[in-house]
């Protein structure tokens, strides 16, 4: 666990990284440039991340661990999971149309090594969506369904949720999304679910 210190430098670094990152893309972003920006050493930066790789997927992470959070403490306590699911869901979605998230998708489609892009898949989204998929089995519990068939329908919750919002945001066609918003999405991806996957 990050000490105070350790914890106030490395929001700092991450500040520096996501305005590199805004104005240089992924690919013209070097370690080296975000310690000149973040007033700190190089062999810190190299010390503490191991590359540009781990520091970006560490703050992918940093993003993501709230909901993460609060996912498995849904999961760990006998919390209704419908309430839980559609809680979630809403600061989900909130995370997933950031500004945050959103500069990190942009800077993802522009770098064509696809680097970015698996560290955002394997920080994120492969971390939250098993978790989620817990939650849904756990609402539809009485379904005697598949490892196969939880997957569908956590994957079909998942476009009900995000839908084509996250890449209206990454061109730029679409608004932040407020939280009522994000409330009533959520609300609605969980009805339709189970609409479509009676319990």
């Amino acid at each position: 666990m990050r000490t105070e210190k350790k914890q106030k430098r490395h929001q700092e670094i991450a500040e520096a990284a996501y305005a590199l990152l805004a104005s240089h893309g992924y690919g013209g972003t070097s370690m080296l440039s975000i310690a000149k920006a973040a007033g700190a050493s190089n062999e810190t930066l190299y010390r503490w991340y191991g590359d540009k790789q781990h520091l970006f997927a560490e703050m992918v992470q940093d993003n993501a661990a709230a909901v993460k959070a609060e996912l498995e403490a849904s999961l760990n306590k006998d919390a209704d999971p419908a309430a839980a699911l559609g809680q979630i869901g809403a600061r989900l979605l909130a995370l997933l149309t950031s500004e945050r998230a959103i500069a990190l998708n942009r800077a993802a489609a522009s770098d064509s090594s696809g680097t970015l892009g698996a560290t955002i898949a394997e920080a994120g989204r492969d971390t939250i969506a098993p978790l989620i998929g817990r939650l849904i089995e756990r609402l539809m519990q009485d379904r005697n369904s598949t490892v196969d068939d939880m997957a569908e329908i956590t994957e079909t919750y998942l476009g009900l949720l995000i839908g084509d919002l996250q890449i209206r945001r990454v061109i730029g066609q679409m608004k932040p999304l407020s939280d009522a918003d994000c409330i009533a999405r959520s609300k609605r991806a969980l009805t339709l679910l189970r609409r479509l996957y009676p319990e």
